[in-house]
C-alpha cells in the first residue's frame, strides 16, 4: 500500500515527510508505521535524528549523506508499508498513579462512566507514545480506551503540578514539570520523565508502550 505523502527539504541535510492523508487518526498511524520501518531499516544508520509528529516525520542525515538517498529510501519503504498494521512497541514503561485528580468526576460525567470505571479504562488498556512536544519529556499517548476521548478544559489552569496525569481529545499524557495546562487531570504520579543527565534524557520515546497502574485512589485531591 502506498502512503499518501510529500517530501520537503529541511535545512541542508534533512527531509520532512508529510503524510497527506486527511483523516488525522490514519495520518498519525501512518507516521508511526513509517517511523518504525525507518528504525528497522539500514537507513537508520544514516540518521542523527528522527522526529515524528501528528502527521509529519523529520529525518536528519549524518554529514556527507545525500538528502536524495533519504528521499529515495523513504519512498521505497512507504511503497510497501501498510499503516493499518499494528506498530509493535519498542519497550514498555509502567507509570504508577494516585487517581482522584481534580477532573476525575468531570471525566466520569463526560463519558457516562463511574469514577472507578474511568480509572479501570485508563489502566486496563495500554497506551503508546506517538510523539513528544509541549515541554521536554512530555509524550502524547494514543491507543487507550476510546471511551476516554474527552475535550480539553474550557478554561486552562494557570498551574498544573508536575506528574499530573491527564486526558485531552484522544490523547493521554503526564506533565513533566509544573506548568499551565488545560488537560483533564485524573491523578498524579511521581515518575521522572525528563533527566538531562540520563541517556536518553526522556523516559518516554516514540513507540514506547505505557501502562498506567493505580497505586491508590484519593477523593480529596
Amino acid at each position: 500500500m502506498t502512503l499518501p505523502l510529500r517530501l520537503l527539504p529541511c535545512g541542508t541535510g534533512g527531509v520532512l515527510v508529510e503524510i497527506t492523508e486527511p483523516d488525522p487518526d490514519r495520518a498519525l498511524r501512518a507516521v508511526l508505521a513509517l517511523a518504525a520501518a525507518v528504525r528497522r531499516d539500514p537507513l537508520a544508520g544514516d540518521l542523527v535524528d528522527l522526529v515524528p509528529a501528528a502527521r509529519t516525520l523529520l529525518l536528519t542525515a549524518r554529514p556527507g549523506v545525500a538528502p536524495d538517498r533519504l528521499r529515495q529510501r523513504v519512498v521505497a519503504l512507504a511503497d510497501r508499508l501498510d499503516p493499518g498494521d499494528p506498530t509493535p512497541p519498542q519497550r514498555t514503561v509502567t507509570i504508577e498513579v494516585e487517581y482522584g485528580g481534580w477532573d476525575l468526576a468531570e471525566v466520569a460525567d463526560l463519558t457516562g462512566l463511574s469514577r472507578s470505571e474511568v480509572i479501570h479504562a485508563h489502566t486496563a488498556t495500554p497506551w503508546q507514545v506517538a510523539f513528544g512536544g509541549f515541554a521536554p519529556g512530555f509524550a502524547y499517548l494514543i491507543g487507550g480506551d476510546p471511551r476516554l476521548a474527552v475535550p480539553r478544559r474550557t478554561e486552562p489552569r494557570t498551574r498544573v503540578p508536575q506528574g499530573a496525569v491527564g486526558l485531552a481529545g484522544r490523547f493521554s499524557g503526564v506533565y513533566p514539570r509544573e506548568s499551565p495546562g488545560g488537560w483533564q487531570v485524573l491523578g498524579v504520579s511521581d515518575v521522572v520523565l525528563w533527566n538531562p543527565d540520563a541517556v536518553p534524557p526522556a523516559l518516554l520515546s516514540p513507540g514506547t508502550q505505557v501502562r498506567f497502574r493505580a497505586v491508590s485512589v484519593s477523593r480529596t485531591r
